[in-house]
């Protein structure tokens, strides 16, 4: 699902669909807070903050370049750590409901 979903990602922004999220304030986590503390913002993430509790539905109309993964409850993931790539975590709700590197 996910090289699928992304690639689903890209077309659709590729086709002029895409909105551009607006950058959250400088100098802080993305509103609700979804950098741990003391996590480095090595993907990215920070920039899409905005996009936080918003449905999940939003991230078929956004480009992200980069490697991305959306984890869904009780979805099955890999435990290796890659610095580099966002993950969307969304909740039972369908919203996204945070925004992590690795």
């Amino acid at each position: 699902m996910g090289m699928k979903y992304v690639f689903a990602i890209a077309l659709v922004a590729l086709t002029g669909c895409a909105a551009t999220p607006t950058p959250p304030s400088a100098g802080g986590p993305p509103p609700g807070g979804s950098f741990p503390t003391g996590l480095d913002n090595t993907c990215d993430g920070e920039r899409y903050g905005t996009l936080v509790g918003q449905d999940a539905t939003v991230l078929e109309r956004v480009m992200i370049l980069g490697q991305v993964r959306v984890v869904r409850p009780g979805s099955v993931v890999t435990q290796d750590y890659r610095p580099e790539r966002m993950n969307f975590n969304i909740g039972a709700d369908g919203r996204i409901a945070s925004i992590t590197c690795g």
